[in-house]
């Protein structure tokens, strides 16, 4: 088994159904398909046991979410004898209908770029196949602030497909919804955070893999479809509370070493952690108060379960935060000098897409 493609199920038994298939029959023989299963209570597993005998099970005894499920499948996976040769691990969802040859492009491209520690198709949707899925499009990137948007979706504009993406590229994050990640890599940094639960998580994932000198890359000659909304829907207050918190826990984890490879290279690192954890403490507090200011349009628009998802969010980041340390980042400098600094998109995603309007894909291509 050179790669693992494995599935994180719960509660979704029709998705695999559909869609198992021909994932099936798209892998090739040194691949294997595994659906690890987060006591689902739908009888996903027993659908699986009586149509799909011959695929693999991972059941977990509890939901431990996107992180916690795929850092324990990832585990057992990489126990197994037959794994003795992993190379890469692929996370994709249920609601993803693969193309027959998507794999063989991620895994070529990861063969031949050592220095590549994730890569991700193209993502196009699924109801409307020739314009890109909101979860991952062309490949993602980042504002200044923390925003995520992707080439070929901004905010909740979403661009036709005309092949203006269809050469590879390195790209600030790819898709949790199909990732295909190194294992070493993946390994060495520790798996997902576990503090994520759900969404965000692959931003942050691709951040650190940037941070360890690694780049990220989406093969648009691989080719898959995203439903979308098939574990939780778009419109959820939960999923809206987890957005805001991991957010900040993203920023928190990879702001401070992304500023400190910016300062002056003859700077003293002791200097220089100081100026990034203090230049991060001062985006990530302004990143609260723009949330604050969309917390206050959701309750003058009457939508009060999103105003309580932004608090609670908040509430929960403070929790669960771990801080700014100054000797972190110090240490992290010493050691990681000549490390590129992840590239930022300089300017605030949200009033540049509102005045460029339709014009913000051709603004942003000229851009990056």
């Amino acid at each position: 088994m050179k790669t693992a493609v494995v599935i994180l199920n719960w509660n979704t038994r029709d998705f695999l159904s559909r869609f198992l298939p021909p994932l099936l029959e798209s892998v090739g023989e040194d691949a294997e398909v595994i659906v690890a299963d987060s006591a689902s209570s739908d009888g996903s597993m027993e659908m699986l046991s009586r149509d799909f005998p011959d695929v693999r099970q991972i059941r977990l005894e509890d939901n431990y979410g996107f992180t916690g499920g795929y850092n324990r499948a990832f585990e057992r996976v990489c126990a197994l004898p037959e794994a003795k040769d992993l190379e890469y691990f692929v996370l994709i969802n249920s609601d993803i209908e693969v193309t027959p040859k998507w794999l063989d492009p991620l895994r070529d491209w990861m063969d031949n770029h050592p220095e590549c520690a994730a890569c991700g198709p193209k993502l196009l949707s699924w109801q409307t196949r020739d314009r890109f899925e909101y979860a991952g499009a062309a490949g993602g990137m980042l504002d200044c602030y923390g925003y995520p948007f992707c080439r070929g979706r901004v905010l909740k504009k979403v661009e036709k497909d005309n092949g203006q993406y269809d050469t590879p590229s390195k790209v600030f994050w790819a898709t949790g919804a199909c990732l295909m990640v190194r294992v070493s890599d993946f390994k060495a940094m520790g798996g997902l955070d576990d503090r994520f639960f759900a969404h965000m998580e692959e931003i942050d994932l691709c951040w650190r893999f940037q941070l360890d000198g690694k780049t990220v890359c989406v093969v648009p000659s691989s080719v898959v479809y995203h439903v979308g909304g098939g574990t939780l829907p778009n419109d959820s207050p939960w999923k809206l509370k987890l957005n805001y918190r991991n957010n900040l826990l993203m920023l928190e984890n990879n702001l401070a070493k992304t500023y400190s490879l910016n300062m002056p290279a003859g700077m003293p690192a002791a200097k220089a952690a100081s100026r990034a954890a203090r230049k991060a403490s001062r985006t990530i507090f302004l990143r609260m108060i723009l949330d604050g200011c969309s917390a206050m349009v959701y309750l003058l628009t009457g939508k009060f379960d999103y105003f309580k998802s932004v608090a609670e969010g908040h509430k929960e980041y403070k929790a669960r935060r771990n801080g700014i340390e100054v000797a972190d980042i110090q240490k992290y400098l010493e050691s990681h000098r000549g490390v590129r600094a992840p590239s930022l998109f300089p300017r605030w995603i949200v009033p540049l897409a509102f005045a460029k309007g339709n014009d913000i894909f051709a603004f942003i291509r000229k851009k990056t």
